[in-house]
């Protein structure tokens, strides 16, 4: 799809010939100006220019920050912006990002500097969260406009923003309300001033009228761009999630380095064994260390051949797939219990290709230290000597390879780089295992694992472990153990109540990760009313952060009521509702989000050491970095690389990662790229410093609670 930035643009050939640049890149000669593909980001704390910096370091996109707090930052002036290099001007950065439209004291030469680099080089600048005034394009909100919370709002992109920079998006942008008591979202809602140019992108309504103020805008005046943003956010509320990417397709013209995507995977843990459910009177579960008593043991949970069939409809009406994490000795116990039937892994083998497997140990046996389980919590065996009794590596190997043969004799196309060993155990626990089982990498090597799952909420950060390296998931608060939502209820009420009000009292001594509900949940409608939405918030916040890692739940929950559906179906059909069809998520196995992880991780490294050169000249993009640096761009659909079209369609534009092989990466963009609009004719000052802008008390602290799993 063909983006534009207004309704009226100038193609990068009428830009070049505006600027008194060559027509195009084959005619390029030493006055055309450099135009460095780095952002530059000014900072006074706020949260909302720290939150497009979090998204440019997480698209791997090259800026550098200058903190206005610091005393001893560098001075914001020509020589800081632009020089020349072999003779050729260069523009140090090809964006510029500011707290609000004028940081600095009145009479700043920083800010007449800026003003003048923008102009000379046609540099587009982001007012990150600025007050609505003449001097950005808008009226004051005291003339028909509003100021205030907008908690629970539904925005809406324009036309104008749908044509331009947010064409991903369907058109509607929910601003969060996700507490009665905390002010989350505070804006400034108002109409351009007479006689600006200006253009509304996200709008919202003005309470008691029918008018609509602009949220985020595009401002044009002496010679200059601004996108305007009215309404303060962080990094992790959805709107900013949703906004984004257009932000900084916006600011850099759609040529950046970087490329995001939005993914969602969810591995499926347990499959063909039974989990032990939790018991509502003894609030634990039989088979626990800690779960003693006379209440009796429920019967486990386990999936059934019509949960497989609706597995498998819920993901073609979805196009998804699921990766379903096996222990083959679940089905081996079954057969011997019911006499050579399982009607469960009958149906699974027979339906084996419509999902995605990956081996979770034969017996899903702990394969960190020997546990000492007569006390509570467990703790490691010791030797004599009184270093830790580690599990075998021939047990490790055991669980590894018998998996993995039960699975060829099934048929079931697995990938034997991939293990989930069960609990993540044989990396680190803390507390009570602060090491890696040293077996556990002697094992991994044996049987040729190279990726290996560990649990987000303790070991989050890709490591080495032996051959493999590590790829982190998500735990979703939907229990292993609970097959029925009032199970889920009940075990939640416990967890995360107050002794006063009949729980564990557990949130309440660990109130730094774990926050204590003001009540307990009613079990009939406390998981849909509650722990769904909650669920679904924070998984959708993945999501939309443009984080590769996967969620996992259990079999369990697949079984009886289906309780991961609800959650499931807010995240990918809540994520339908705000995304374009060109913008879908990405559904990845474990092995790519490894690669995907391993390559962001190297990329950044070479950016933060200075080794990666990117610049832009007319129509040429060129990068050179490190041999075998993996290089990601996101360019204008259309573009070329070394005469061949370059990267994978996504969000209207291409993007991919290419690898440097020592040489230069010479891209050629095509002539119909969106180019910015041409500068006006006359020039004045910078203008006055922006007002104070408010924030509400808590917005820059909230962010999505994840309970412990």
């Amino acid at each position: 799809m063909k983006r534009t930035i207004r309704t009226t643009v100038l193609t990068v050939g009428a830009l070049v010939a505006a600027l008194g640049l060559p027509a195009g890149p084959a005619q390029a000669d030493a006055t055309a100006p450099r135009i460095d593909l780095r952002v530059l980001v000014v900072s006074d704390g706020g949260p909302a220019a720290d939150a497009i910096a979090a998204e440019l370091d997480t698209a791997g996109t090259p800026y550098t920050e200058v903190d206005l707090t610091r005393s001893d930052r560098p001075a914001i002036d020509a020589g800081f912006l632009a020089d020349a290099v072999d003779g050729r001007p260069r523009a140090r950065f090809q964006a510029v990002v500011l707290p609000n439209d004028n940081p600095f004291p009145a009479g700043s030469a920083e800010m007449s500097a800026l003003a003048a680099y923008e102009q000379t080089y046609a540099i587009p600048q982001v007012d990150a969260y600025t007050y609505a005034r003449p001097q950005a394009g808008l009226q004051i909100p005291a003339s028909d406009g509003y100021s205030g919370s907008i908690d629970g709002v539904q925005a809406q992109v324009t036309a104008a923003g749908q044509a331009g920079p947010f064409g991903y998006l369907d058109g509607a942008v929910p601003f969060e309300d996700n507490s009665p008591t905390v002010g989350e979202s505070y804006a400034y809602l108002s109409t351009p001033a007479p006689g600006a140019d200006f253009t509304p992108y996200v709008q919202a309504p003005v309470p008691g009228t029918t008018r609509q103020g602009s949220l985020v805008g595009e401002y044009r005046h002496d010679g200059r761009r601004e996108l305007v943003v009215t309404f303060v956010y962080n990094r992790y509320q959805q709107q900013f999630r949703l906004l984004a990417r257009g932000i900084v397709e916006w600011m850099t013209g759609g040529v950046h380095l970087g490329a995001s995507r939005n993914y969602f995977a969810v591995h499926v843990d347990d499959v063909f064994a039974a989990d032990d459910r939790w018991d509502t009177q003894l609030n634990c579960t039989p088979g626990d260390v800690d779960c003693s008593g006379d209440a009796g043991t429920p019967h486990p949970i386990r999936m059934t051949p019509s949960d497989v069939d609706h597995a498998t409809a819920w993901q073609n009406s979805h196009h998804f797939t699921l990766d379903l994490v096996f222990n083959g000795a679940g089905s081996v116990d079954q057969r011997e219990d019911d006499d050579g039937v399982d009607q469960l892994a009958d149906k699974l083998i027979a339906d084996r290709n419509q999902f995605r497997w990956v081996n979770h140990t034969y017996t899903h046996a702990f394969l960190g230290c020997e546990q000492n389980v007569t006390v509570v919590p467990w703790t490691c065996r010791t030797n004599a000597d009184g270093s830790t009794r580690w599990v075998s590596r021939g047990t490790i190997d055991y669980e590894i390879a018998t998996n993995r043969a039960w699975a060829q004799t099934a048929g079931l196309p697995l990938d034997d780089n991939e293990l989930v060993t069960g609990e993540h155990s044989g990396l680190k626990l803390e507390p009570q295992q602060p090491a890696d089982n040293p077996n556990l990498p002697l094992a991994l090597a044996d049987n040729g694992v190279t990726w290996l799952a560990s649990d987000n909420s303790r070991d989050p950060v890709q490591r080495q472990v032996g051959p493999a390296t590590t790829v982190a998931r998500y735990p979703m608060n939907v229990f292993y153990n609970a097959g029925r939502a009032t199970e889920q209820v009940d075990e939640y009420n416990w967890l995360y109540t107050s002794r006063a009000q009949g729980g564990s009292g557990i949130c309440e001594d660990n109130p730094a990760t774990t926050t204590c509900l003001p009540a307990p949940l009613d079990t009939g409608t406390g998981y849909t009313g509650y722990i769904v939405p909650l669920e679904t918030r924070i998984a959708l916040g993945h999501v939309l952060s443009g984080d590769p890692e996967p969620h996992f739940i259990h079999q369990s929950n697949l079984a009886e009521d289906r309780i991961a559906y609800p959650v499931l179906d807010g995240v990918l059909d809540g994520y339908t509702a705000l995304f374009a069809d060109d913008t879908p998520v990405v559904n990845l196995r474990m092995r790519d989000i490894g690669v995907e992880l391993q390559r962001r991780a190297a990329w950044k490294s070479a950016v933060q050491a200075g080794r990666i050169t990117a610049y832009r000249i007319g129509g040429t993009v060129t990068v050179q970095g490190p041999n075998g640096t993996a290089v990601p761009a996101t360019l204008p659909a259309g573009t070329t690389l070394a005469g061949s079209a370059y990267g994978t369609a996504y969000a209207g534009a291409v993007s991919g990662w290419t690898a440097a092989t020592g040489g230069a990466l010479t891209y050629t963009l095509p002539t119909s790229a969106a180019a910015a609009p041409a500068a006006t004719a006359h020039t004045t000052a910078a203008g006055a410093p922006a007002p104070r802008t408010e924030v509400p008390a808590g917005v820059t602290e909230q962010v999505p609670y994840t309970p412990d799993s």
